[in-house]
């Protein structure tokens, strides 16, 4: 996708007017927006809070995006709401539940959402599915769509010593319709073993520029986000790391069609 395009939160524009509507107004005029929703609670055990809902359809049917999209997470329970994204065990209970709230969801804003796939820094013992084989029932059972985060990927993978290419081998990348890159920060947890942050504060790293590259390389050409959101720097570098990720995404693509017309 050539064409520039910005992402906002949902929540952030579900008061009635007022000076982040007028913004977004003026940018709609001229680029394709997507809507990111971040507090839906897909994937909470609650029924979904239909206030919330009805105010995360006026936001899609007031803008009109090009995307739509929430998170495999939680973050409300019990009339309590957690200001975080919080991960769930891959059971076919919770199966049914995030499909029975997708269904809710697409059917109120009459259009196909993107489910992103998380960040974790915790594992649930009773999960008997692999995200991945989790994110492609709820794909083919509900007709969503995915969103990619390369970066929740690879903070995933060294937090739980497991591989990003491998689970990115298993991905139903035919679903993608969008991307997340960002940047990671690094701690230390509590046996002093390297823990990644899905932190949003800083420049995408090396390893996932790769991953990118390689997602992209089978995909083609996908709408592409860089999510910066704290420790914002001048513009220059936030347009830099876009142009990269044109720059990959081009060179990539055409990498591919040089193999096939070669294989011909």
């Amino acid at each position: 996708m050539k064409e520039v395009f910005f992402e906002v939160h949902a929540e952030n524009y579900m008061g009635a007017g007022g000076p982040p509507h007028r913004m977004l107004a003026a940018i709609r005029e001229n680029y394709p927006v997507s809507i990111h929703g971040v507090c839906m609670s897909i994937g909470g055990p609650d029924a979904l809070d239909d206030v919330h809902l009805a105010r995360f359809r006026d936001v899609v049917s007031r803008y009109e995006p090009a995307m739509v999209s929430e998170h495999l997470a939680w973050s409300s329970h019990g009339g309590s709401f957690f200001n975080d994204l919080l991960p769930l065990p891959y059971t076919r209970q919770t199966l049914d539940k995030v499909c029975s709230h997708i269904d809710q969801v697409q059917e109120t804003i009459k259009r196909p959402i993107l489910l992103e796939n998380p960040s974790t820094y915790v594992a649930f013992a009773s999960s008997t599915m692999s995200e991945t084989g989790f994110l492609r029932a709820v794909a083919q059972r509900t007709g969503c769509g995915l969103l990619l985060d390369i970066n929740n990927v690879f903070v995933s993978a060294n937090n739980h010593g497991f591989s990003a290419s491998a689970y990115l081998a298993d991905f139903p990348l035919e679903r993608v319709g969008e991307i997340h890159l960002a940047g990671h920060s690094e701690q230390e947890d509590d046996e002093h073993e390297l823990l990644l942050i899905d932190s949003h504060d800083r420049a995408i790293a090396d390893p996932v520029w790769k991953l990118y590259a390689d997602v992209v390389s089978q995909t083609g050409p996908v709408p592409t986000l860089i999510e910066w959101d704290s420790k914002l720097p001048g513009w220059s570098v936030l347009r830099e790391e876009a142009l990269i990720a044109r720059r990959v995404m081009d060179e990539s693509t055409m990498l591919d069609v040089r193999e096939v017309s070669h294989a011909c």
